[in-house]
């Protein structure tokens, strides 16, 4: 990615959905990277953390990044908010990437009658931060467990994801084969949020959230469920 030309302080800011001022994110953060001597390492070790113990599922779109990492598990958006909220809890300028990429990727992980209802491309994002003078991906998308019982079922290859990990200097970008646009970068989730709402796509409406989802999402993790039981 690109090397990093104005000021990284936009970058490092707590907002309103990314608190990573929170004193218990803080301290999951600071938890997560005892031991680790650089930035680069200690990066590595929050997107670890990110990728496994935050497994991939739809959720609640409006949550903070504390709120996901309570709660286990998130969908792109959120998942990503929870690391960038880490990396700046350590100091690290970390940022939102955004594109367009094909929803097929997302058969066999949500119920089916859900997939159904999504249009044929979706925005998706991971997460850059900011390393050695330039910013790099290292997008977190899917935990292990998900990754290799997809595998197992045919879902995708390793020709189109050869792997899940990131060795901390190069981009790593899982969809790269389902990425019909790059949208560019923003700052963070409350940009990114923001976005899709002014677009009027890929959000679920307030009433959804408030009313269905603390049943309903819950409910959309058994399909990933049931492929993370095929890696064992």
């Amino acid at each position: 990615m690109e090397a990093q030309t104005n000021s990284t302080s936009e970058y490092l800011a707590a907002t309103a959905l990314c608190d990573c001022d929170n004193p218990w994110l803080r301290g999951l953060a600071a938890e997560i990277t005892q031991g680790a001597e650089t930035p680069t390492e200690k990066a590595m070790r929050v997107f670890e953390y990110v990728r496994d113990h935050v497994r991939f599922g739809l959720a609640f779109s409006r949550s903070k990044a504390s709120q996901t990492l309570k709660r286990g598990y998130g969908e792109c958006g959120t998942k990503t908010n929870a690391q960038v909220a880490l990396l700046r809890a350590i100091g690290i300028p970390a940022r939102f990437r955004r594109v367009r990429a094909k929803s097929e990727v997302l058969h066999g992980l949500i119920l089916e009658f859900v997939y159904k209802q999504i249009p044929p491309t979706a925005s998706h994002f991971w997460a850059e931060c900011y390393l050695d003078g330039r910013w790099v991906s290292c997008e977190a998308l899917l935990d292990r467990p998900l990754y290799e019982g997809m595998l197992r079922a045919g879902l995708l290859t390793k020709a189109q994801i050869p792997t899940i990990d990131w060795d901390g200097h190069s981009d790593l970008v899982l969809l790269g084969p389902w990425i019909t646009e790059d949208l560019g970068h923003l700052p963070g989730y409350d940009e990114a949020l923001a976005a899709l709402i002014r677009n009027k796509e890929d959000i679920p409406p307030l009433w959804f959230e408030r009313l269905i989802a603390p049943w309903f999402y819950p409910l959309n993790l058994r399909p990933s469920d049931r492929l993370r039981r095929l890696a064992r």
